[in-house]
């Protein structure tokens, strides 16, 4: 009986006995059966005789074969792209689309055969692709990686002759492979043996994953073959040494010279100095000009110093407690170790920029840093048209196998490289295998077998490869760089190797891993087996590595002593690009940001007029209309509109904008609507893309689910391009912590650590609307917390002119500084949060505080306040609380009580604030906000209110506190719970009502 209990019959028994006597032409997989069952189905004369019976025994129904083979219906067409049978077929394992060649071109090389030898000579030929197509799938698993040879059990039956059938016997009979391997026809040996070699030796390479036939037959074109593989010159094989050399002697100069002191040497990894340098070489000869680098601490010493060409003695005077960065007294520094450089190498007459960022400890946190970076290097090199190579700029990454395989940065930009916004033409990843993380072992590390598995998602090659042998690293990184320059797409390079020492140098690792340690203090070191090597081959003496070695310990001695008096001359930054650029010398920053009313009014007309052939949506077509009534009348303008005035403003002028987010094409709150979709093809119209000849380019890309890489990526974007606008929007405010280590380690801090500025800007929707506790709050007070020595600006806006000036005065002005700006969601519809267009003329800037509606004409409202001596309070707040204040205090019809508004927190306005409170000196001092007492703005403002009362002679200095009391969560989920807080926060601020004193105190 069968499983599910029916019987087996008689024809379907002898189908399966036919299956088992074939077995060995498919090897396990049913998609190229169903395609040949098809095709009998469809003229059965299309097939050879043997399958023609076979399916004939079968009996299924045309009808089920050919469905069956054409897949779902709503499979698209032609994908995956069909392979070429007569190229790479077995890849694949579809054999029998090449037995009928196969056939032909045996019969037609021995006529004489019988049909029989015919037959077993095909047979031969299949079992032999299907050997060679275990060893391009499974080969690296046997292949010879551990430096240490610590767990070597790499036995693998499906790379054994015998497994397909082949006894000693067939060893010496050439078989036909089609050109398999370089060759028509070889031997078992002569195959296995090209295997080995290929895929088994001190390289393992993992490429059948990709689909791309294209990519495949390339790989394997370029690493099969009698005459392929590891081959260097024997200049290349001294150049190798060298650098070895180097690397190996600079680690050993400094455990000496600084025992104990961290380094995170590169001791034990030493191959990737050669392999890098091969990445600059080669690259440079396939038309890369520029390489941004991105690494963790292990071993960027030695990469500073033998790859950038940062001079030793810098590094020295570093380790001496100097600074390098040519600016003594400005910012803090770091550490010797997460200090970036840049450089120019040539080789063979190409000159390459090399260019590696400074990180923090945060391992992996630099990658999508890197690849923003890349990407707006290559949209600054594009032409006239907008036509671009992205082949020309190339993203280098290191890094640690235990942060590739754990970090989830690491999947996100893998998950950001094939995407349209933010794609580089492939990052080539370099994985410095040492085996272990700290003191953890891969076992407990990761959950797959190599820490590369991560890279599998988006079909890069994987080259596997023993550190120890720093030819085949170099082959590995030549390779590599050759198809991302062909293909445009990441690539992954994985060095086996270890770690001689401890995390750090001061650390002991026999406690944790005695058995590896144990073996690492007994082996040579990879310099030492290469120099054998190259003693036996002849190359060099024994002697002639000695002198070298000498030669650059005495070439380091004088660098040494050189770093004792070494000063910087320079600070490095402000150049290039940054050229012009500087610290900001006044106190008010305003820039020129207001425009003449006669070009928002043209601008205005541009970008809310529809073309005739673009059926847009009836709702959206309102909603422009409303715009564009706004900008004629010069009424009502609200926060979207304001928003692309800027933008287009921005744009004309010549300075690219770059929005990248959640759904920031629409907008979280259908309020941006930057494309018009047509509602009949779904083209896409994108109005800041089609305001005059000339403009610079809008960009605005709906992101991927993530904030960590997007932050990160567009964060890198703004380091190279201090003339774009760069705005990185979340969702929601509350989910911007999903990226809070580039608020943190960057934004906040790299100004002042690694001199390096930013004009990123981010969006981050806030406010209380009764949406619970992940809908409510960006963590305003985060922001807030982390504000000192001039490092960012913090803003919380009330009116979509002064929103279009602080968008405006990121470009207008002579430095650049990060911008949080606490977005609005509810006042992008609110009747009170307009402007009008006379607040955007040239008479008009950004306003860091803003004075009572009551006082303004046209938005006076009914209460007519007292003099400023009758004032009884003055309420300061931030943000959408504001018009509720106002709106309460229309309805209770109070006039002795004044709304000051705070538009930006830091860098703290400490003028305008004066300015506004010696006004009021007899008044008592209010802070109303939405958030709970220990978050928003009350903690960062109550100091600071109180030292302005005081300096303009408040007799009431001290402020009190209106809002919301303490909380764990930023808010409340139920509504009439958030209402009821309101009301309370409301009457405590206005002072109409007594109040408890968990809601207002002292």
């Amino acid at each position: 009986m069968a499983d599910d209990g029916s019987p087996i019959t008689g024809k379907r028994s002898a189908a399966n006995s036919a299956m088992l006597e074939t077995a060995f032409l498919y090897g396990g997989s049913a998609v190229w059966i169903e395609k040949m069952q098809a095709a009998y189905a469809r003229d059965p004369k299309s097939v050879p005789d043997s399958w023609r019976d076979f399916f004939a025994q079968l009996g299924d129904g045309d009808e089920a074969a050919t469905r069956n083979a054409d897949g779902a219906s709503w499979k698209r067409e032609r994908w995956p792209k069909p392979a070429d049978a007569d190229q790479v077929a077995a890849f694949d394992g579809n054999w029998t689309l090449l037995e009928p060649k196969l056939k032909e071109k045996i019969k037609s090389d021995a006529p004489a055969a019988s049909a029989e030898d015919i037959a077993n000579a095909v047979k031969d030929s299949i079992r032999a692709l299907m050997m060679i197509r275990a060893y391009r799938v499974r080969g690296h698993l046997a292949a010879n990686l551990d430096p240490l040879a610590i767990d070597n059990d790499a036995t693998q039956p499906e790379l054994d002759p015998a497994s397909y059938g082949f006894t000693d016997a067939d060893m010496d009979r050439s078989i036909y492979i089609d050109g398999y391997l370089g060759l028509d026809y070889a031997t078992i040996p002569e195959m296995v043996d090209i295997l080995r070699r290929t895929y088994c030796s001190t390289v393992g390479i993992e490429f059948q994953h990709i689909s791309s036939p294209e990519e495949k037959a390339w790989l394997q074109e370029r690493i099969e073959g009698p005459d392929k593989g590891v081959a260097f010159t024997p200049e290349g094989k001294k150049a190798i040494l060298a650098k070895l050399i180097e690397a190996e002697t600079f680690e050993r100069f400094l455990h000496r010279r600084y025992p104990g002191t961290k380094r995170f040497g590169l001791d034990g990894g030493e191959a990737a100095v050669p392999a890098l340098e091969q990445i600059i070489k080669r690259g440079g000869a396939l038309g890369v000009n520029e390489i941004v680098v991105g690494m963790p601490h292990r071993g960027r010493l030695n990469m500073l110093a033998a790859v950038m060409g940062k001079p030793y003695e810098k590094i020295f005077h570093e380790f001496q407690g100097g600074s390098t960065q040519g600016a003594e007294g400005f910012g803090s520094g770091d550490v010797k170790y997460h200090l970036g450089a840049s450089s120019d190498r040539a080789f063979d007459g190409n000159e390459v920029h090399l260019t590696m960022n400074a990180n923090p400890s945060h391992l992996e946190a630099v990658n999508p840093v890197v690849l923003g970076r890349t990407r707006a290097k290559q949209a600054m090199e594009a032409d006239e048209t907008g036509t671009l190579d992205r082949s020309h700029k190339l993203p280098l990454l290191l890094h640690g196998d235990a942060a590739f395989a754990g970090q989830g940065v690491v999947s996100e930009c893998f998950a950001l490289s094939g995407l349209a916004g933010y794609r580089t033409g492939g990052t080539i990843h370099f994985i410095v295998n040492n085996q272990i993380g700290f003191t953890t072992s891969p076992m407990y590390s990761r959950s797959s077998p190599y820490p590369s598995d991560v890279a599998l998602m988006v079909q890069a090659p994987i080259f596997h490869v023993n550190g120890d042998d720093p030819e085949a690293v170099t082959y590995c990184a030549k390779v590599a760089t050759e198809y991302r320059q062909k293909f445009g797409k990441d690539v992954v390079i994985d060095m086996f190797c270890y770690r001689r020492f401890g995390h750090n140098e001061g650390d002991e690792p026999m406690f944790t891993q005695p058995v590896m340690y144990s073996q690492i203090k007994t082996h040579e070191s990879t310099r030492e087996i290469y120099a054998k090597r190259l003693v036996e081959e002849g190359l060099v003496s024994e002697d002639e590595v000695k002198q070298q070695i000498k030669d650059f310990e005495d070439f380091l001695d004088k660098a040494f002593d050189d770093g004792k008096t070494f000063e910087a001359t320079k600070a490095d930054w402000l150049d290039g690009e940054w050229s012009g650029l500087g610290l900001p010398e006044d106190d008010e920053r305003r820039g020129k940001t207001g425009v003449a009313i006669k070009k928002l009014k043209e601008i205005g007309e541009t970008i809310t007029t529809v073309p005739d052939d673009v059926d847009i949506h009836k709702t959206l077509r309102r909603v422009i209309d409303a715009r564009r009534e706004a900008i004629e009348t010069g009424h009502g303008l609200d926060w979207a509109t304001a928003e692309h005035l800027a933008f287009a403003t921005l744009l004309e002028e010549g300075f690219p904008v770059r929005l990248s987010g959640q759904d920031s094409g629409r907008g979280t709150f259908s309020q941006r609507h930057s494309h018009f979709v047509d509602q009949t093809s779904g083209a896409r119209y994108t109005p800041l893309n089609n305001i005059a000849d000339g403009q610079a380019n809008y960009e605005v890309i709906d992101s991927l689910l993530s904030e960590e890489a997007v932050l990160g990526y567009e964060y890198g974007y703004s380091l190279a391009d201090p003339n774009c606008l760069v705005l990185w929007e979340a969702q929601f405010g509350d989910f911007s912590n999903g990226a809070q280590v580039f608020f943190d380690q960057f934004i906040s801090s790299a100004e002042r650590k690694w001199l390096r500025m930013s004009g990123l800007v981010c969006l981050l929707p806030h406010g209380y609307e009764g949406q619970g506790p992940e809908h409510s709050s960006a963590r305003l007070e985060r922001f807030l917390q982390m504000c000192a020595e001039d490092n960012m600006q913090v803003v919380n806006l009330t009116t979509p002119a002064n929103y279009f000036h602080a968008l405006r005065r990121q470009i207008h002005r002579d430095f650049r500084k990060p911008l949080i700006i606490m977005t609005p969601k509810s006042l992008l519809r609110h009747k009170l949060a307009t402007s009008s267009l006379d607040d955007f003329n040239t008479k008009s800037s950004f306003h860091r505080v803003l004075w009572d509606d009551a006082e303004t004409p046209g938005r006076e409202g009914k209460v007519k306040l007292t003099g400023d001596d009758k004032i009884r309070r003055v309420v300061m707040c931030s943000g959408k609380v504001y018009y509720d204040l106002f709106e309460a205090r229309e309805e209770r019809g109070i006039d002795d009580v004044y709304l000051l508004r705070i538009e930006q927190f830091y860098p703290v306005p400490r003028k305008s604030i004066m300015a506004e409170l010696k006004r009021f000196t007899q008044a008592e001092m209010v802070w109303c906000q939405e958030e709970p007492r220990n978050m928003g703005g009350w903690t960062f403002m109550r100091d600071e209110i109180e030292w302005a009362c005081n300096q303009v002679g408040a007799q009431n200095p001290r402020p009190k506190y209106a809002g919301r009391p303490p909380s764990a969560a930023t808010a409340t989920g139920l509504l009439s719970q958030h209402n009821k807080e309101k009301d309370a926060l409301i009457a405590a601020a206005l002072g109409d009502q007594p109040v408890e004193d968990s809601i207002v105190s002292a």
